[in-house]
């Protein structure tokens, strides 16, 4: 899962051939051929402004291009783009737009409707949010508690089958429990009956 660009533009501008203006950009295309990357920004700004320009105010699109998939973001003119290979969740991607504009507007405030070229805010977090975010789980805090979810149930299943691996077997642990009532002993044995014709996992 990568995250290639990041982008903040403006697209407030509803003249007829106005082009939304780039804020602020974090491209990252480091893993492209050398020769490849200042045509790999230009493609990247180019469908930027494009689908930039074609989000309506308070909406959300993604798109796919190539090998990436475009997510954007219009909050009242000021836009949010991301992007992400075909692998970074949605939800994931939606939730770093978010937090790339709040943290825009908390910088800057309204400043950026008065922006009229290209690039005119420098900006570092923006490229310290595309190295944060390469892991959705840091853009998603859901996505984190699922996965630490995860791995708990890969924990207790390794424990009860090293439990099993050293030659016990469950059934004979019941039999030899002193803890379990009689009762509680024929209903894992009619459970057990019950449950051989499938496997729940």
């Amino acid at each position: 899962m990568k995250v290639t660009a990041l982008l903040v533009l403006k697209c407030t501008d509803p003249a007829p051939g106005s082009e939304p203006n780039i804020l602020s950009s974090a491209i990252d295309v480091s893993h492209l051929g050398y020769f490849y990357r200042s045509s790999a920004k230009e493609v990247i700004t180019f469908v930027a402004r494009t689908l930039a320009s074609r989000t309506p105010s308070g909406q959300r699109q993604s798109v796919e291009q190539d090998e990436y998939m475009v997510h954007c973001y219009n909050r009242n003119g000021l836009c949010g783009l991301a992007f992400v290979d075909s692998q970074y969740p949605l939800r994931s991607a939606f939730s770093l737009i978010n937090k790339v504009l709040d943290e825009y507007q908390q910088a800057f405030g309204n400043s950026w409707k008065s922006a009229q070229l290209d690039n005119s805010q420098a900006w570092p977090y923006l490229e310290e949010a595309l190295t944060r975010f390469q892991d959705p789980a840091e853009a998603d805090k859901l996505l984190k508690i699922q996965r630490d979810l995860d791995e708990t149930k890969v924990i207790l299943h390794k424990t009860i089958d090293s439990v099993l691996e050293r030659g016990e077997k469950l059934d004979s642990l019941v039999e030899k429990s002193s803890d379990l009532s009689m009762a509680s002993q024929l209903f894992y044995k009619q459970a057990k009956k019950t449950n051989q014709c499938c496997i729940i996992l």
